[in-house]
């Protein structure tokens, strides 16, 4: 029986191209630790809110499935991630192997 993190940090970054037109996520606009709420998100994954940001996140692949900011959508042009575990951004649980973006 697997079950899912309690928490994990949402970080949410500018979604940006490089010369060739690759992704190149920038820098960390804004960071929330999120904690797991017992629901599901209409998205079918688990829900997560904390800092202002509620999110449904799928715990295995650690995509963001669906965000909101303040009771908004995520402005255009961002990008919202789960940060690594042992990463900069802070701390997480889940898989660190498996990085996860999502235009949402």
């Amino acid at each position: 029986m697997s079950t899912s993190p309690r928490r994990f940090t949402v970080v949410l970054k500018p979604q940006l191209t490089d010369a060739e037109g690759h992704p190149d996520h920038g820098g960390v606009l804004r960071s929330a630790t999120v904690e797991a709420t017992g629901g599901t998100g209409e998205s079918g994954y688990p829900r997560y809110e904390g800092e202002g940001i509620t999110a449904d996140i799928d715990p295995r692949t650690r995509t963001v499935e669906a965000v909101s900011v303040d009771g908004r959508e995520l402005p255009y042009g961002w990008v919202a991630e789960v940060a690594d575990e042992d990463g900069e951004h802070g701390e997480d649980a889940g898989d660190p192997s498996t990085p996860s973006a999502s235009p949402v």
